[in-house]
């Protein structure tokens, strides 16, 4: 049910996407604002990243297979890197707009309905950003919330085009359109430089965040009763799995049934506290023991 429904977030926000390009669309066209045009564009990103956003969820929902025995989770992380370029390239191509604008300035036309039709489109763009935001951070899901954060950029970028358009519109003065351009596209860089930054420490096997690192000690200490201690505990965050492997050692007269029963009852407790978790513990003989581990309470 959560695999379906995410799914259907994605798609959905291709949909919204297609819609608020077509409305920021036809705000450009009926201004002739350089400013706006760069809002429009940005808007091609955005359904350009909600194409590749749906396809990396599905990819990633994927069960593991000889191939990939870990699973497809992580081209949700491809997904927000391609993203981040995508939003690099769009603000390339807008300070190249803003470039020529500032050589030739013009006034915009019809600013009263422009204005109004790029506000309906920046409204839809914040509420589904704040949706995709808050979903993709509950089922944990790089590509679905960093196309929430980029369209949060864009509400951004756009709220500061249309309150410097008014000032556009009450000083005449026209080079300012472009210089409103221009500082999208370096919003806009920056927010795809923190997408792409996100996106890399998820392919480099980034651990786990520290509150949640805590949690895993924690449970590991109290539920290891009969073992020695637990040591070379490492985590790593790949999509919505957590991995989490460790060495457990026990008395080394200890049966592979005992032994197999605690690891069992670790496994147990550690779903509990963890969602989406795969486990390896290895098990050894006390004489392997570091004393810098976790000692079992």
């Amino acid at each position: 049910m959560t695999n379906q429904r995410t799914l259907a977030v994605a798609g959905a926000s291709l949909v919204i996407g297609l819609i608020v390009l077509g409305l920021k669309g036809l705000a450009w066209q009926m201004t002739g604002s350089v400013a706006l045009y760069s809002d429009a564009l940005e808007s091609i990103v955005n359904v350009v990243t909600a194409i590749v956003a749906l396809i990396a969820v599905r990819l990633a929902q994927k069960p593991a297979d000889a191939a990939l025995p870990y699973g497809y989770h992580k081209a949700e992380y491809f997904s927000a890197v391609i993203v981040g370029v995508m939003i690099i390239v769009a603000a390339i191509l807008i300070v190249r707009e803003a470039y020529f604008g500032l050589m030739a300035p013009e006034m915009p036309d019809a600013p009263v309905e422009g204005l109004m039709i790029s506000g309906v489109a920046t409204v839809i763009n914040l509420v589904w950003a704040y949706v995709l935001i808050r979903y993709g951070r509950k089922v944990r899901s790089p590509a679905l919330e960093a196309d929430g954060k980029h369209l949060l950029t864009d509400v951004i970028s756009t709220v500061g085009v249309l309150v410097g358009l008014v000032l556009v519109f009450t000083t005449g003065f026209a080079p300012l359109d472009s210089i409103l351009a221009g500082l999208v596209a370096l919003n806009i860089l920056w927010s795809g430089w923190g997408v792409i930054r996100d996106s890399v420490g998820g392919l480099m096997d980034v651990a786990v965040p520290p509150e949640t690192q805590k949690v895993i000690r924690e449970v590991i200490a109290g539920n290891a009763e009969g073992a020695i201690e637990a040591h070379d505990i490492r985590t790593r965050q790949a999509g919505k799995m957590t991995f989490i492997d460790f060495h457990l050692v026990v008395p080394g007269l200890m049966s592979v049934e005992a032994a197999h029963a605690i690891c069992d009852g670790i496994e147990a407790k550690l779903r509990e506290a963890v969602e989406d978790v795969m486990i390896t513990i290895h098990v050894e003989p006390e004489e392997k023991a570091k004393h810098n581990g976790i000692v079992v309470v």
